[in-house]
């Protein structure tokens, strides 16, 4: 019965395919990694300058609403009529 190879193992014994898929993938994950590490901010930061970008799109999307109804009162108000019947009926099922 044979058994497996249990003779000294020598680092020449040892193949490594420098430019293998995977390796290739290591060096480029490591790169990304020590690239990052300048750029990232503390998430208390990012989370004030994420809430303080959603405050600046919503009171532009208010003022053109204010404008729109302004310009066409008429039409939001049946716009809104409209949407008050949808929802009573979805909320009567």
């Amino acid at each position: 019965m044979t058994g497996p190879y249990t003779g000294q193992t020598f680092a020449y014994d040892i193949e490594e395919d420098v430019d293998s898929t995977s390796a290739r993938l290591d060096r480029e994950a490591d790169a990304l990694l020590l690239e990052g590490e300048g750029r990232a901010r503390p998430l208390r930061r990012a989370v004030r300058e994420d809430a303080g970008l959603v405050r600046d799109w919503g009171q532009d999307r208010v003022s053109r609403l204010r404008g729109s109804v302004e310009a066409e009162p008429v039409k939001a108000t049946l716009y809104a009529l409209a949407l008050g019947v949808v929802i009573g009926m979805l909320a009567a099922r």
